[in-house]
């Protein structure tokens, strides 16, 4: 029925049914509002399952219910956030299954700069509870990248500046990330693009950077806003390779700059941080070495002296040889005497004990061992006689249980066994005799080559004083008698002892030996 319809008979009022007058209220709300904008403080912000977003704008007395469907959440430039205040663009409608009216809202702008630094403060503050800005977790830049990745617009002057300033300072290979730095795409864009620097593999067909350069010319607090959005942040944070922001201009701030593990105040400084300056680098070189060699001339010129002056304490080499020289000449000069000394006291021992072994000593060994010998063989024959006997009359006993011609055979044999051993008896003993007899004669003629009878041959001789070998000089003379003994004699030399008053001296004798 339509509103205008005639009321029927006896009734005032026209009658409207749930669904009629529901779609009354909305078509009123759309066609009168039609696309507004809406300012107030965001509240009870809600995202469901689906997709879609659901929540209040409030001031101080009243609030608006507001709906963002699915495919327009993404194209908002701000997510809405509870607390913040926004200026929201969309068309007033009704839900009549609810009896309520709420507002589709396809765009979300902060209300002015104090807002947004209101928002991008209440982020910091989560960002920094979290840990992202400790510096201890931020990486050290590497001295001399060998590949440079950087995250801009393609078409800015930002990065013309950039490679301008690497090619004068240090020129490295450059790999570049197209992105959005402005307006709804910017801040995903950025966090894809941080992202896929961080995957790709280092060495690889397209080596991962050794360092990331995210850049921006400067601008309004809005044109930034996309850096200062948490993906991008939390995306800065979690890159393994260290990054610098380089965001708008000194005086600019965005929350990359916070996360990131160096900030440049301009993309030109973030090139100068990125690499050093060629021509410093060869001269601050050229500078060590010659650092380095000037170092090890002072040094080996301080060692020279060093040793120099130690060698002017040290004696002269030929000094050095002399102690040890004459201890050889002095130890040379005492060999010789003592080597005949030593031999002359052998001598004298050899022949003390060699008079032992006189030929009459040796000779009734000998006499001893014959008449031992002698014995021992009168004894051997009988007691063979008697064995044999014994053995006879054995095979006489046993003679009737064997043959004639048998024990005859066996008799012979056993007769020329016993020959044959009393040979090589009487053979051995005859061997074992002469060998006695030889080892004697050896022996005596060893000991008159070493007697000193012997050596009296050669025209030496033995000095005696009453029995006693006289060995020296000085006994000779304190001597009241020697006798001398020559391999033809001896001779008695008599008289009072030399050297006393009053008495002839006697004449002077040489050396015997």
């Amino acid at each position: 029925m339509d509103l205008l319809d005639d009321p029927a008979p006896g009734q005032n009022t026209p009658e409207f049914t749930v669904s009629e007058i529901s779609g009354a209220v909305k078509r009123t709300l759309e066609g009168e509002f039609g696309r507004i904008r809406v300012r107030g403080e965001v509240s009870r912000v809600v995202k469901a399952r689906s997709g879609h977003m659901y929540y209040d704008i409030k001031d101080d007395r009243n609030q608006l219910a507001c709906t963002t469907w699915k495919g327009q959440v993404a194209r908002l430039n701000v997510i809405p956030e509870e607390g913040l205040e926004v200026v929201v663009t969309g068309r007033i409608t009704a839900y009549g299954a609810q009896s309520k009216y709420n507002m589709n809202v396809d765009e979300v702008a902060v209300a002015g700069k104090g807002a947004l630094m209101a928002l991008l403060e209440k982020r910091k503050k989560t960002l920094e509870a979290e840990g992202l800005f400790d510096p201890a977790r931020k990486k050290p830049l590497p001295y001399l990248p060998e590949i440079i990745g950087v995250v801009t617009s393609p078409s800015g002057a930002v990065i013309r500046d950039i490679l301008h300033r690497l090619r004068d300072r240090f020129p490295r290979k450059v790999l570049i990330w197209p992105v959005a730095v402005q307006g709804e795409k910017c801040a995903p864009e950025v966090a894809r693009a941080i992202a896929g620097f961080n995957a790709m593999t280092p060495g690889g067909a397209l080596p991962r950077p050794d360092l990331l350069i995210v850049a921006r010319g400067g601008g309004s607090v809005e044109d930034l806003w996309g850096f200062n959005e948490e993906t991008v942040a939390r995306a800065a944070a979690a890159s393994e390779i260290p990054l610098i922001s380089a965001v708008g201009h000194e005086t600019d701030t965005t929350l990359i700059d916070y996360v990131s593990d160096r900030r440049a105040p301009t993309p030109t400084a973030a090139a100068e941080l990125a690499v050093p300056v060629r021509h410093e680098l060869i001269a601050w070189v050229e500078q060590q070495d010659a650092r380095m060699r000037q170092a090890l001339s002072q040094g080996l010129t301080r060692r020279d002296q060093r040793l120099r002056d130690m060698a002017r304490a040290l004696p002269r080499p030929d000094t050095l040889l002399d102690t040890p020289r004459q201890l050889v000449d002095t130890r040379g000069a005492r060999l010789a005497p003592a080597l005949i000394a030593g031999v002359q006291r052998r001598k004298v021992r050899l022949a003390d004990v060699s008079g032992s072994l006189r030929p009459s000593t040796l000779q009734r060994a000998w006499a001893s061992e014959d008449k031992r010998f002698q014995t021992i063989s009168s004894r051997l024959d009988p007691a063979l006689a008697r064995a044999l006997q014994v053995k006879k009359n054995s095979f006489a006993a046993q003679a009737p249980r064997f043959r004639p011609e048998a024990l005859h055979r066996d008799l012979d044999r056993k007769k020329e066994t016993f020959r044959a051993f009393v040979q090589r008896l009487s053979e051995a003993g005859h061997r074992q005799t002469a060998a006695l007899r030889d080892k004697i004669e050896a022996a005596e003629r060893l000991r008159l080559t070493l007697g000193y009878e012997a050596t009296l041959q050669r025209g030496f001789a033995v000095v005696r004083s009453d029995g006693v070998l006289v060995t020296g000089s000085e006994a000779a003379r304190k001597a009241a008698r020697l006798e001398i003994q020559f391999a033809d004699g001896r001779v008695t030399v008599g008289g009072k002892a030399p050297g006393r008053k009053g008495s002839a001296k006697p004449p002077q004798q040489g050396s015997l030996f």
